[in-house]
């Protein structure tokens, strides 16, 4: 599951039909859209968007220019644009928001796509995840997550570039007609692929609800198509003076992040970032857009202004959207925290917290409460199955956790493959106020979740406040400093070394100068 955020909560002017901090009563197979910025669960059914990955085969043609945006395009690419900000924290806003939108703008004026200043909008998300992507109309998004990854301006364009050519050789319209005839819906691995029941929203839901936000959006494109993109940004960078190795210098940092990823989660097989398909390698990708870059002229770094402008940046989890930490999970300004089940991680989004493992899948969200458990807990059962089926919990049962009044129903059904638990686990925190976890999990194993149910709990104002971000920090090392001594200023308590070369972009040769800077990730307001 996602984090909850909702800054709303507590207005009195809300509407009191409507979910506190949800601009509508969601509803399974619908996008869950908050009034703030928060991260949660989105359940779209089909990919909004395209991410970094591969393109055009060696010697394909670039092109130099292409037609402008069409107002069908822009049209789809505003229609998406409210769903993205809300799945991804929403957009920033300030000086570094604006560093970030005046390079993409540029990377755009140099694709000559149309007017291109005009209708390009350039987003910097507020988000912990490495990810950036791009929709029709001219719609390109990073998160803060991938550019605190970046160790300069040129690096920024480059990504910004690679996204811009998506935009610019409409990889989006050829991606979504090949998802229109091959419906990407993910899943729960060979577990909750038995819950597909035909057309039964409830199999469609928890199945597509497997994805984060991120990995959803971040569904591939071909090889060709994302070798394509990574081409047209060297050519853009080329054009607007940048050093056009900063795309293979990026993506090679890229490659060792997805590395240390599957390390820090005890993972053998690194898999995709984010910010890649499955099936272009970043590693692999660096080395071809180095030699596709071989030659060309530019060498604009810009890296201290690059360092100036992410100085003091979020990094990691906004306290606002709700903090992960190990297997627990803390929302400073919702007042609550629960534990995960051991060997489970989870996904913080914009609509919901998402809890996943070999055992099952949980996730952890709000609907509109009027007051009655039971009636609450029902509901949630038949939002699952949607308007043209019916579920309801099989039991239904009122207990007390942590000091608070908590209700839930538990149900089998029957899938293609085999048996699922569903269970919904409902706790009131007010009046006016409740929140869930909607668990799926193999028949007969649903008690792996147990521990998590009764792990909710309300948090203190004093606990709330003494959650403090993690944040960039540039620093200027000092004769004397060394990787190691650096690296134990970073605010982690394990890889702390590994975390700090990836992060400025070191090898296990490389050594500091003194006079240079490299950035910190420490604990502060």
């Amino acid at each position: 599951m996602a984090s909850l955020t909702l800054r709303s909560l507590g207005h009195s002017n809300a509407d009191p039909e409507r979910v506190p901090g949800f601009t509508h009563m969601p509803r399974m197979g619908e996008t869950f859209m908050l009034k703030s910025t928060k991260r949660m669960w989105t359940f779209t059914a089909a990919p909004l968007a395209l991410a970094l990955a591969g393109c055009l085969g060696a010697g394909a043609p670039i092109p130099s220019a292409s037609t402008p945006i069409t107002q069908a395009e822009a049209q789809q690419g505003s229609e998406y644009h409210p769903q993205l900000l809300a799945q991804f924290g929403g957009a920033m806003q300030g000086p570094l928001a604006n560093y970030v939108e005046g390079v993409g703008q540029r990377m755009a004026a140099y694709s000559q796509v149309g007017n291109a200043r005009e209708d390009f909008t350039i987003s910097l998300l507020n988000s912990p995840v490495h990810n950036a992507f791009a929709v029709p109309g001219g719609y390109v998004y990073t998160t803060r997550q991938l550019v605190a990854l970046m160790n300069d301006e040129a690096e920024l364009a480059a990504v910004l570039g690679h996204e811009v050519g998506h935009v610019a050789a409409r990889h989006s319209a050829r991606r979504q007609r090949t998802a229109q005839r091959n419906q990407v819906i993910g899943g729960l691995g060979a577990i909750l692929s038995t819950v597909l029941l035909g057309d039964s929203q409830l199999g469609n839901l928890l199945t597509r609800g497997a994805l984060s936000a991120p990995q959803f959006i971040t569904l591939a494109y071909s090889r060709e198509q994302e070798e394509e993109a990574d081409q047209l940004g060297v050519e853009y960078l080329t054009r607007a003076g940048y050093d056009p190795q900063a795309m293979g210098s990026f993506l090679q940092r890229l490659a060792a992040q997805t590395r240390l990823d599957a390390q820090l989660q005890g993972r053998s097989d690194a898999g995709p970032p984010e910010w890649a398909s499955s099936h272009p390698d970043p590693a692999r990708r660096s080395i071809e857009a180095s030699q596709f870059a071989a030659g060309r002229p530019g060498s604009m770094r810009n890296r201290d202004a690059f360092l100036a402008a992410i100085d003091g940046m979020i990094y990691g989890d906004d306290p606002e959207q709700g903090i992960i930490k190990g297997n627990s999970f803390i929302h400073p300004i919702l007042r609550l925290a629960f534990t995960a089940p051991q060997g489970f991680y989870m996904i913080n989004s914009t609509e919901a917290v998402s809890i996943n493992g070999d055992g099952g899948q949980a996730r952890m969200s709000a609907a509109r409460y009027s007051g009655n458990l039971d009636t609450y807990v029902r509901q949630q059962f038949q939002a699952l199955a949607g308007q043209n089926q019916t579920l309801a919990p099989q039991q239904l049962q009122r207990t007390t956790v942590n000091g608070l009044k908590a209700a839930y129903g538990t149900a089998r059904v029957n899938g293609s493959s085999g048996q699922v638990d569903v269970v919904v686990f409902a706790y009131e925190f007010s009046a006016s106020q409740a929140y869930h976890f909607t668990v799926v999990a193999p028949a007969g194993r649903a008690g792996t979740f147990n521990p998590m149910f009764q792990s909710m709990r309300r948090v203190s104002a004093s606990e709330a406040n003494a959650v403090v971000p993690l944040r960039i920090d540039v620093v200027t090392v000092q004769r004397g400093d060394t990787i190691s001594s650096l690296s134990r200023r970073m605010a982690f308590s394990d890889n702390r070394e590994a975390r700090f070369r990836v992060l400025n972009g070191l090898g296990n040769n490389d050594a500091l100068r003194a006079g240079e800077k490299v950035k910190l990730v420490v604990r502060r307001r």
